[in-house]
């Protein structure tokens, strides 16, 4: 078992030092004690739940692509900034399913759409 799950953990405490896992974090504890006083259904907790999921992922491998193009250079390539915009947008992308899907959420507990 440690064979095949000690470099996973492993990556998930590199992750943890990584500044913006680390502020994805912070914003996924807000996000659940959100969802708390809000006093969600499983539904929405499962909602929230797949969202911040998907959105420390996206930055895990957003984290890893950039570590990966840094070791092919230090130096301006235009290629290069290509693969980590990539990377970016795909965090930027699961960060505004998540915001979305809050939104959705929010709205009905504060007397919006049912």
């Amino acid at each position: 078992m440690k064979k095949k799950f000690g470099p996973a953990f492993h990556g998930l405490g590199l992750a943890l030092r990584d500044p913006s896992f680390r502020t994805q974090c912070v914003l996924a504890l807000l996000a659940m004690a959100a969802a708390v006083v809000l006093r969600l259904d499983r539904t929405e907790w499962l909602a929230v739940v797949i969202c911040i999921g998907l959105v420390l992922t996206a930055e895990i491998f957003n984290t890893a692509v950039e570590k990966t193009c840094n070791l092919i250079t230090e130096e301006y390539d235009e290629r290069i900034r290509v693969i980590k915009d990539l990377a970016a947008g795909g965090v930027l992308a699961a960060s505004l399913t998540a915001l979305i899907t809050a939104g959705m959420i929010l709205i009905r507990h504060l007397g919006g759409i049912q």
